[in-house]
């Protein structure tokens, strides 16, 4: 084996970075922040590097905030003060509940439908046995409040504990609205109750609002479309709205960053003129992953990434090495294997789709699948590195 032959593939490091306040210069930050982690542990960066940065910090830098107070304003102003139907929220105290206080305090009446078995991202409300044993059928029938204790009793979330069809009850009541809550999958069984609906589902939401305008509902709007410009001096997203919004304290939210695109842009440039490398950046949220014990999908913002640079446009076009190995080369072992593999990769060009050889490789964008691995690396906690370095993830067998 020839001395150069490298012998590791891809490397995700997490950066410490300072605590980012509003108004801090964050490119310069997270740029500064890269370089010195490569200084004080020996390693260089290279052509084609990605440096992710967590959505967090950028909104945070941003000021990018709102009150629950402001939430109220904006709701009230677009639905009135009467009756609001709230559908398809997920169950999350990070993610939803600090919304549901805003969205409460605007209406005399909410009515709360819940999706079951789970909401969008897996967070299971009801047992599918328990829903079979009681002969119902989630595609059709509208539960009450009271069907649901009868079948289902009290379900807690099994990692938080929390039993959010009481929790969101409570919340809403607190509020100062009255509160009625059933569960169904049809956007449409809302108009029973009330044709003024605000729509919470994040990734399905273009659907559901478009059932509810085609089934006659007088007023639809989602979260995407709450916060999209300033309340009384608050943050906003023209984009998202109150999607990707997180709780900052009991009473205010951390919206998701808007016009993210100069932060990575002079991020990119500031490691040129430090290194005359050309790396990527791109700025990353939740990853687009399941975890297999919770059925938990991660994915709770609208977006992995909100902006990259363009580098990161695309999806992979890779070979799979154990299919080559097995088929087209089975006879091959040793120097003469790795030699044909290596011939094979560095012939490839143009778009590999319908290639028998790239089947099982991941069809999926590749901020998503680089942000997925920021994520994880990351984590949620307080590991303090919110800025993520990917190096060789480019590369291929031959480099």
């Amino acid at each position: 084996m020839s001395e150069k032959t490298r012998l590791v593939g891809t490397v995700s490091r997490g950066i410490r970075c300072p605590i980012i306040r509003q108004g801090d210069d964050l490119a310069k930050i997270v740029a500064d922040s890269v370089l010195e982690a490569a200084k004080s542990e020996g390693f260089s960066l290279n052509d084609r590097d990605v440096i992710s940065v967590t959505e967090s910090i950028v909104a945070r830098s941003q000021g990018n905030y709102a009150d629950i107070d402001d939430i109220a304003a904006d709701v009230k102003s677009k639905f009135g003060s009467d009756t609001i139907g709230v559908i398809f929220p997920i169950l999350s105290r990070n993610r939803f509940a600090i919304c549901l206080k805003g969205i409460a305090k605007a209406a005399r009446k909410i009515v709360l439908m819940l999706a079951y078995p789970s909401d969008e991202v897996g967070n299971e409300l009801a047992d599918w046995d328990k829903l079979d044993e009681a002969g119902i059928n989630p595609y059709s029938d509208i539960l009450t409040l009271e069907r649901y204790r009868e079948v289902f009793g009290v379900h807690p979330l099994p990692f938080t504990g929390v039993d959010y069809v009481e929790y969101y009850e409570n919340l809403i009541k607190e509020c100062g609205a009255e509160v009625e809550i059933i569960f169904a999958n049809q956007a449409t069984a809302i108009l029973k109750y009330t044709d003024k609906v605000l729509a919470c589902d994040i990734h399905t939401r273009a659907r559901t609002k478009r059932l509810l305008k085609s089934a006659g509902a007088k007023i639809v709007l989602g979260l995407d479309d709450i916060l999209t410009s300033p309340v009384n001096g608050s943050g906003y997203n023209e984009n998202y709205g109150l999607l990707g919004s997180n709780k900052s304290t009991e009473e205010r939210i951390k919206l998701f960053p808007r016009d993210c695109g100069p932060v990575v842009l002079e991020i990119q440039k500031r490691i040129k003129e430090a290194t005359g490398k050309n790396v990527e950046v791109m700025v990353y949220g939740d990853g687009a992953f399941k975890d297999p014990k919770g059925k938990i999908w991660e994915l709770a913002d609208p977006v992995v990434s909100p902006a990259f640079t363009d580098g990161l446009i695309g999806t992979p076009n890779e070979l799979k090495l154990k299919y080559l190995a097995d088929n087209d080369f089975k006879d091959l072992s040793g120097d003469e294997l790795k030699e044909a593999i290596s011939a094979s990769i560095r012939a490839k060009s143009g778009s590999l789709v319908g290639n028998m050889a790239a089947q099982g490789t991941t069809p999926r964008q590749l901020t998503d699948l680089i942000g997925s691995l920021c994520d994880l690396t990351s984590g949620s906690g307080d590991k303090g590195t919110p800025v993520v370095l990917v190096q060789g993830y480019f590369d291929n067998y031959t480099n």
